[in-house]
């Protein structure tokens, strides 16, 4: 038998950890009592965390509020929900966002919705961050990293059910339900999840109140047949909606409304040489609606925009045995989105926008093939490595613009090779060489190129844009045994075409533009814990990276300064406590007006540090109650990748978005 084998694919470890998880459901949970403040990486290159655990500062209520806890990551905030996840300086395309393996992108121009502004984290049972260009599996041009929210699929030795819902309240009227429950049989079950989060305008720490206001909610459906312990079939349904007031804007959101639709079929352990068979089919539609006057009090001239998208792929891949000591990987997947858009004004009544005719704006589509291999060389040594085609097509549907009618496309390859070795006593050392190709985005699409006069912006385009590459080494080192568990990743990458947004100031705060340039990224990321007596645990994290814009000889935009964690954690397995030191050095580093499609530097910012604390108690193993105080000294302060403050009528302007000042909350969570 090769049963061994199966350990060696990562597709194959996580079907491993899915199996053993979903046997959980019928039995009892026991809920971990410590608040998770920075998950720390297990395995190369990959961090996983629970997002239904409590977490501070305040548990996340979208995907980017989430990604904040994790070294490396930076949110680039814009008000109470919906900021862009960066990381390592690297935002938007250059990270790849999945649901369930299905790809969802936003549809409004300025990035209102980003694709983690459609997640609701406790709706989902673990996150997954890969970093660099260290894998292909999972769709072209993630030279940064993919991050997956996936779900585990509910598996029952009998009839069965299980239950896990969540209650928080908080400062300014923060207000969370999240139930999510499945229910089924050995041959067929149902997976529900339904979430809502709520929030007034928060305050700076020097009592400013911020534009910030928001309500999300969502429901998720899965029906399952499952006829034998390796056969599953899923259809999967999601709707979900919201609004939310920016600060960073004269508009706010008033609809994030999706609809998902997705169908799978897996298929396990059919022969000893054919681990695995998988399909998958998906559609997500998004609906935005933003305008002036429904959060705020409209000045002026009433405008209203609205985008949408609708976005379809598949996927097919298997799990080959290809020799006692071999696993590969191989698939196809495809992608395609359609974006349009629609808008209206009027001085007086609210404008009537529904009546009109959608246009269309552009067309995207992308087939690859992937092959990804691991192969044990001997107990304490492995390979892993992978080869990824796509053709990419993008045309250019806007009518008045000098591209219109301009259809492009780009072959793009990747590939990466990355050598393992456990040393023993759980420590490993790695070391990889990632390549990864982009082809440029939506938003960087329609940019205007460069003028010298706000006339010349209105018709030209730059939808032509040479395909991102990016070629990255990545070294690092694991130790996970006794009472220290520690970790160090390090990273240096050439991006050659590196896709850079520049403001143009003369047309407006918003009209930008895009060109190629080559660039340097280098940092790193560690994490410690150490357990100093059995009820204490002391904790630290570290994150830094530099950036240079090699074309123009100055720094890269949008680079996070040095960033530092420090915690202690006290528990008893009924009651626990902590502390959480962050540390934010200063950013001086900076090319003012520059950027990317999520934002450009304002200027240099000097550094800054928070004091937030925790606590929990098990009222029984299956019930938890969490605790918390955010910013505990109620320091006033922004983070250095922040969107400008906005003139707001009623409200007081900022240089950036300040973040929030003392916050408390409470939580209380039932697992059954």
């Amino acid at each position: 038998m090769r049963i061994t084998v199966f350990r060696l694919s990562p597709l194959a470890l996580a079907l491993s950890t899915l199996h053993a998880g979903t046997t959980l459901a019928s039995e009892d949970t026991a809920l971990d009592a410590v608040v998770v403040t920075a998950p720390a990486m297990e395995s190369p290159l990959t961090v996983s965390t629970d997002p239904k655990a409590p977490r501070q500062p305040m548990p996340a209520h979208d995907g980017a509020d989430l990604l904040k806890n994790i070294p490396g990551f930076s949110v680039i905030r814009k008000g109470g929900t919906d900021g862009d996840p960066v990381f390592r300086g690297m935002a938007a395309s250059r990270l790849g966002i999945l649901l369930d393996g299905e790809m969802i992108l936003g549809g409004c121009g300025m990035r209102m919705d980003p694709p983690t502004a459609y997640v609701f984290p406790e709706a989902y049972d673990r996150v997954i961050v890969q970093k660099g260009p260290q894998t292909v599996l999972y769709g072209p041009g993630n030279s940064a990293g993919v991050v997956r929210f996936e779900r585990t699929p509910p598996r029952f030795d009998s009839t069965g059910s299980r239950f896990d819902g969540s209650l928080l309240v908080g400062s300014n009227d923060r207000n969370d339900q999240v139930v999510t429950a499945a229910t089924g049989t050995p041959q067929f079950y149902a997976d529900a999840a339904a979430t809502r989060s709520d929030a007034n305008n928060y305050e700076d720490g020097s009592g400013r109140e911020i534009h910030s206001a928001y309500t999300r909610w969502s429901t998720n459906l899965a029906l399952g047949w499952t006829p034998d312990a390796n056969t599953r079939i899923e259809l999967s349904l999601a709707k979900s909606d919201g609004e939310a007031a920016y600060a960073d804007r004269s508009m706010d959101g008033v609809k994030f409304d999706r609809e998902n639709v997705g169908l799978k079929f897996e298929k396990r352990m059919i022969s000893p040489w054919l681990a695995k068979l998988e399909a998958q089919l998906y559609r997500n539609y998004v609906d935005h609606v933003m305008d002036n006057y429904s959060l705020r009090t409209a000045t002026g001239m009433k405008m209203v925009s609205n985008p949408d998208r609708e976005t379809t792929g598949g996927r097919i891949a298997a799990t080959l045995n290809v020799a006692p000591s071999s696993v590969l990987d191989l698939g196809i997947d495809f992608q395609k989105n359609e974006h349009s858009l629609r808008s209206a004004s009027s001085m007086m009544s609210d404008p009537d926008y529904e009546s009109l005719d959608r246009k269309p704006d552009m067309r995207f589509e992308t087939l690859g093939i992937f092959a990804e291999l691991a192969h044990e060389l001997d107990d304490t040594d492995r390979v892993i490595g992978g080869l990824r085609l796509d053709r990419s097509t993008a045309e250019d549907q806007r009518t008045g613009k000098t591209s219109s009618g301009t259809k492009e496309t780009d072959d793009l390859a990747a590939a990466f090779l990355r050598w393992e070795r456990a040393l023993g006593g759980g420590k490993t050392l790695y070391a990889g060489i990632g390549h990864s190709e982009r082809a440029a985005d939506y938003w960087e699409r329609t940019k205007n190129p460069a003028a010298t006069s706000p006339m010349m912006t209105g018709a030209a385009s730059t939808f032509s844009l040479a395909p991102e590459k990016t070629t990255q080494l990545d070294l690092g080192a694991i130790h996970r045994a006794g009472p220290l568990q520690a970790s160090v990743s390090l990273f240096y990458a050439k991006h050659r075409d590196y896709i850079l947004i520049e403001q143009l100031p003369l047309v407006s705060s918003f009209a930008s533009t895009a060109r190629n340039i080559d660039a340097t990224t280098y940092g790193l990321e560690s994490d410690m814990s150490y357990r100093l007596a059995p009820r204490w645990t002391g904790t630290a994290t570290l994150a830094w990276v530099h950036g240079k814009n090699d074309t123009d000889g100055t720094p890269l935009a949008q680079i996070p300064p040095l960033e530092g964690r420090l915690g202690l954690e006290y528990d008893t397995g009924v009651w626990s406590a902590g502390a959480l030191w962050r540390l934010v050095g200063g950013q001086h580093r900076v090319d003012v007006g520059a950027g990317n499609i999520v934002g450009q530097d304002i200027g240099p910012t000097a550094g800054f540090g928070v004091f937030s604390i925790n606590a929990g108690y098990r009222v029984r193993k299956d019930v938890l109650v969490s605790a918390g105080i955010d910013n505990l000294f109620d320091k006033t302060y922004a983070e250095h990748i922040s969107r400008s403050g906005a003139m707001i009528n009623g409200y007081e302007q900022t240089t950036r978005v300040n973040e929030p000042g003392r916050t408390f909350w409470l939580k209380a969570r039932l697992a059954l």
